[in-house]
């Protein structure tokens, strides 16, 4: 049950930095174009708070919390770093790369760079309330 937790949590990762990369362009796609949903306020705004908490953690030196929860899982599950299922393998494969830190630092940072820049040159449109459009608030 653990290392199926474990492969889970690795699969959520995953599609986190999916979320990141591949809503990052669409969003540059959207831009180019004008695709409405490409500026929904909710999707932006998670959007980049999703790559500002990498970065947060990245600049702080804290540990991604799904690499924890995916370490624990496994040592639950009596596996080691190498010894994981094929699910587990592969995601693991995809997202970790041996580099000094300072290397992920600098990458996350710049990405986010690339996402504050199109958040402030192609902002989200933000969809007013019943109440505020009929007052013209």
């Amino acid at each position: 049950m653990y290392a199926i937790l474990a492969d889970l949590t690795a699969t959520l990762h995953v599609s986190y930095i999916l979320f990141v990369v591949i809503g990052q362009g669409m969003i540059v796609l959207g831009w180019t174009m004008g695709w409405v949903w490409t500026r929904h306020c909710i999707f932006r705004l998670l959007h980049i708070a999703a790559i500002g908490l990498v970065v947060i953690e990245a600049w702080s030196g804290v540990f991604c919390p799904l690499t924890l929860v995916e370490n624990y899982f496994r040592t639950l599950a009596g596996q080691t770093a190498y010894a994981s299922s094929f699910i587990g393998h592969w995601v693991g494969w995809l997202i970790y790369y041996d580099a000094p830190a300072w290397v992920f630092t600098l990458l996350y940072t710049l990405f986010f760079a690339i996402v504050l820049i199109a958040f402030i040159a192609y902002p989200p449109r933000c969809v007013k309330s019943n109440d505020q459009a009929e007052s013209g608030d």
